[in-house]
């Protein structure tokens, strides 16, 4: 059952992302979910059945919601007449522990505009960030452990 909630899920954001809600976008969405799922099926065997399809969706959520707001964040840094940058790489320390929610994280992160994933380390207990502007580098630290990282352990239960 979670197998289909989480293509169901894919099939939407594929509708999303492509802007077209017609049935056979939709049906594509579901076969290219599908065929994802497939292909990525022995990298979490028993993570599926412990997916809590809300908490995925609250994620999801709060990925947008940082999409939009640091979007809009880099956007006035870059306009502004005098940048005041202050990029930077800080190490994040991890709580995550499976291969799964790491990469998870580290795409989250990635895909946010301003920040991108620079690095693991070879213990997989911390993980480089580099970020536009990097002037509060705890700061940081506590959006990421409070947000994606505390999303991605309450969607996917150990």
């Amino acid at each position: 059952m979670t197998f289909i909630a989480v293509n169901l899920m894919l099939t939407l954001i594929w509708a999303a992302v492509s802007g077209s809600f017609t049935i056979h976008n939709l049906l594509l969405g579901f076969a290219v979910g599908a065929l994802s799922l497939w292909l990525v099926r022995e990298q979490f065997p028993a993570s599926l059945h412990r997916v809590r399809p809300v908490k995925l969706l609250l994620l999801a959520a709060l990925f947008f919601k940082e999409l939009m707001l640091s979007a809009v964040k880099v956007a006035i840094m870059v306009l502004r007449p005098n940048m005041r940058l202050r990029p930077g790489i800080f190490a994040f320390p991890l709580t995550l522990t499976r291969d799964f929610e790491i990469t998870l994280l580290a795409n989250l992160i990635t895909l946010t505009p301003g920040t991108l994933s620079v690095d693991v380390s070879e213990d997989r207990k911390i993980l480089y960030v580099h970020a536009l502007d990097c002037h509060d580098p705890a700061a940081e630290r506590r959006a990421i452990s409070s947000g994606f990282e505390r999303r991605i352990r309450e969607a996917f239960p150990a």
